[in-house]
């Protein structure tokens, strides 16, 4: 597949965005900065880019706890995430999601989610509605590998099968549910077999190689968009932080890491970009260097951001209705 140059800086911007995006979280939260907890995208970022690469504003993702580079690809805008991981009411969600509730149903981000494995039927009813309003909007599931051993995977896969609903289901494949490797919570190799189960096309690519990823979900979103129904993407790829930050990771070596690391997509990507001539060295810096004052200025605007004022904490919840009941 021929890819433009212009797509391929697009990309790499994107996936700059969200490594610098991360980084920069990671350590505001170690400054003790940001309350609660994050679960960093650092290594994964050539799979949210590679398959939001396909998407128009008007289609759909749904996202994990893990959702920050989810968020990103799909256009989501600095400044409010970054304001919602520090609670200030001019985050995304006024405050009150925090890292893993971030959404913005203007872009088609139907939320981020902190339960393992919900996103999964959130992506069956966009996708049913996309179908019932003929549109050819599609939905992107991205979803972990321990995810596939809940319920809700196997319900979606199947009602999205049998409807031919217009979703792509993207596993995030890291290699762990938490601290358990997939070696010892599934007796496969790849869970892209599970698509056999509801007949539907079953693929497994090399989740640090955007190139394969884009291409994967262009084939499924092309799919999906002529109304032949939904398609399973098991991306292999890897977390370089915990699963969240703070985790001691004792359940995996120090040399496992640095395999993966050297699988880096970023470096990746920018070895492709200056051996095919698509960028200088002097043009990689300038980008890096604007998309890190993108995000100094992302954390400028959340640390000068009003905290929610005490009063809110009722609004925009069911409580009237509790009220009204009694």
């Amino acid at each position: 597949m021929k890819i433009s140059n212009d797509l391929v800086v697009e990309m790499y911007q994107k996936m700059l965005k969200i490594r610098k995006f991360e980084t920069r979280a990671m350590n505001l939260f170690a400054e003790g900065k940001i309350p609660g907890f994050v679960h960093l995208y650092i290594g994964e970022e050539a799979v949210a880019t590679g398959a939001c690469a396909n998407l128009n504003d008007d289609d759909y993702i749904t996202s994990t706890h893990r959702g920050h580079g989810h968020i990103i690809a799909k256009g989501g805008d600095l400044k409010y995430m970054m304001a919602e991981l520090f609670g200030k009411e001019t985050g995304y969600c006024k405050g009150k999601g925090g890292s893993m509730h971030i959404a913005d149903a203007t872009k088609g981000i139907l939320g981020a989610n902190g339960i393992v494995g919900a996103g999964h039927n959130i992506a069956v009813g966009a996708g049913l509605a996309a179908q019932y309003r003929g549109n050819e909007q599609v939905c992107v599931c991205f979803f972990g590998d321990g995810s596939t051993n809940q319920s809700t995977f196997h319900e979606g896969l199947n009602l999205a099968s049998i409807w031919k609903l217009p979703v792509v289901f993207v596993c995030e494949n890291n290699g762990y549910g938490i601290s358990l490797s997939q070696e010892k919570h599934q007796n496969i190799t790849d869970i892209s077999m599970r698509a056999v189960s509801y007949n539907i096309p079953g693929v497994t690519v090399d989740g640090n190689d955007v190139f394969a990823v884009y291409e994967a979900v262009s084939e499924a979103v092309s799919r999906a968009r002529k109304g032949q129904g939904p398609t399973l993407i098991e991306c292999k790829t890897y977390r370089h932080r915990g699963h969240f930050e703070g985790d001691p990771t004792t359940y995996r070596s120090t040399e496992e890491v640095d395999q993966w690391k050297k699988k880096d997509p970023i470096p990746r990507m920018e070895k492709y970009i200056i051996d095919n001539k698509v960028l200088s060295d002097e043009e990689i810096k300038a980008l890096n260097d604007e998309i890190q004052s993108q995000v100094e200025d992302a954390t400028s605007f959340a640390l000068e951001s009003k905290d929610p004022d005490v009063s809110s904490a009722v609004e925009d919840i069911y409580t009237d209705i509790v009220e009204e009941a009694r």
